[in-house]
């Protein structure tokens, strides 16, 4: 294989031009006639001069070209570059790609488990999903795929990159990764798998409060959320959530709008602004949040987007939780799909969201409240180290009146969890310490 150049200076913007079947949007759906907004009679003038050229160009290369051409292969491309022009997230979506996007928002897919988007012409890993082969392969958020089977990804449609990353299930894909830090391309060849992306992932960490991984939104989220809420108190009142939006890409606005009113009542969530007013809508919580009271953390990173910020964005402005952790990825427009009479449907920004306050993130993010960075270390040079304490001594003296060991002990899975992860480890720390206060204030009344 021909050696790709290393680039010089990868951006460490990814808004330039997201990836297609990644799950980085919020998707409502529209019938095709809705929504649509005036057009003056000289852009419509405009428009079919434009579309008379546009017919004499197909005609000439129908006539000229050295060989024959697929006239509907011609003008799927020609739609393909109309939406690619207007912003990283419109798209036209044929019929497999429009089934790729149902698969997607369903919880089921064939591939090697990344989420990504389109830099420069390169495909950025914003999250390996957790459990699949690109997770137990080591590729990292921020690695950027230069080729897919020797072949650069810049020389091929950014749909179809995305699309090689799939394939049959038991097949294998080979990728060259530019890491920052690395001298060479990084190699691997993986071995395609169903990627199930288990929506809602529960864990006492000890004392009654719970981490909660939400990892997309999809189609049952809330349902799923709602079922393992109702779990954990079945034997003891939850006394604190951890939400880990971390590397949550989006995904239904529906589903992260109900997230919210688990937690929040009566007040506004999120609110769309279009050019067309009928775009416009304000989404409102209901009148009982069966969660209200539960203390919170939200953590967030730079792979939270879209439909996670939205519900780290309302947590905060209704300061229902600290937000905790890295400056989030800064995707604040909607996307309307809307299906078409021959099978397809056009994926097309309609609006921007805001936040509560009236908060617009498009390209600057949600800002956590409490700054901390990703990193294993625990002590103040960078190593995790043992504390030696007298009771770990030869010898020592004992005493006789030693209470009782505390009864929170951390399960097993708990300790795995925090081991080595200090954002989360400042999460269990502010959401524990607010757990106290509220149940010392409760006992006072």
């Amino acid at each position: 294989m021909n050696r790709l150049p290393i680039p010089k200076n990868i951006s460490s913007n990814p808004l330039r031009l997201l990836a297609q079947l990644a799950l980085l949007f919020i998707i409502a759906v529209l019938p095709a006639a809705a929504g649509r907004a005036e057009i003056s009679s000289r852009q419509v003038d405009d428009t079919y001069t434009k579309l008379e050229q546009f017919a004499a160009v197909l005609s000439l290369l129908q006539d000229y070209y050295v060989d024959e051409i697929d006239t509907a292969r011609i003008i799927d491309g020609a739609i393909d570059g109309l939406l690619f022009s207007l912003d990283p997230h419109s798209a036209y979506l044929t019929q497999e790609r429009y089934r790729d996007l149902r698969e997607e928002t369903s919880g089921m897919i064939i591939g090697i488990g990344v989420e990504v988007t389109m830099e420069e012409g390169r495909i950025m890993v914003i999250s390996p999903i957790a459990g699949t082969p690109a997770a137990a392969a080591g590729i990292k958020a921020r690695d950027v795929i230069l080729a897919i089977d020797g072949q650069p990804v810049e020389e091929v449609p950014p749909f179809e990159a995305i699309k090689r990353l799939r394939g049959q299930e038991g097949s294998q894909v080979s990728i060259s990764v530019y890491r920052e830090g690395e001298e060479n391309l990084l190699e691997f060849t993986l071995t395609r798998e169903p990627i199930s992306i288990d929506s809602v992932i529960f864990t006492e960490l000890g004392g009654n409060i719970w981490w909660v991984r939400i990892a997309a939104f999809q189609q049952d989220t809330a349902a799923e959320l709602a079922r393992h809420l109702a779990e954990a108190e079945k034997s003891e009142e939850i006394r604190g959530l951890i939400l880990d939006l971390r590397n949550n890409p989006g995904g239904l606005l529906n589903q992260a709008v109900q997230v919210v009113n688990f937690f929040i009542e009566d007040a506004p969530i999120v609110s769309t602004r279009g050019r067309d007013p009928r775009q416009n809508s304000i989404y409102q919580a209901s009148a009982t949040a069966p969660y209200g009271h539960v203390p919170m953390v939200v953590l967030i990173n730079e792979g939270s987007a879209s439909g996670a910020e939205i519900v780290a964005g309302a947590l905060q402005d209704h300061r229902r939780a600290l937000v905790v952790g890295t400056v989030s990825f800064g995707k604040g427009s909607v996307q309307t799909v809307i299906p078409m009479a021959n099978g397809t449907a056009l994926r097309v920004t309609t609006a921007r969201y805001y936040t509560p306050n009236g908060r617009s993130i498009q390209e600057t993010g949600i800002s956590p409240d409490l700054p901390i960075g990703p990193g294993t270390s625990v002590s103040e040079d960078g190593h995790g180290t043992e504390r030696v304490r007298e009771m770990d001594l030869a010898h020592h003296l004992a005493n006789p009146d030693r209470p009782a060991e505390p009864t929170t002990v951390l399960a097993e899975d708990a300790a795995r969890l925090l081991a080595g992860d200090s954002q989360l480890q400042a999460a269990y720390t502010v959401i524990t310490s607010i757990a106290w206060y509220a149940a010392a204030a409760e006992s006072k009344k």
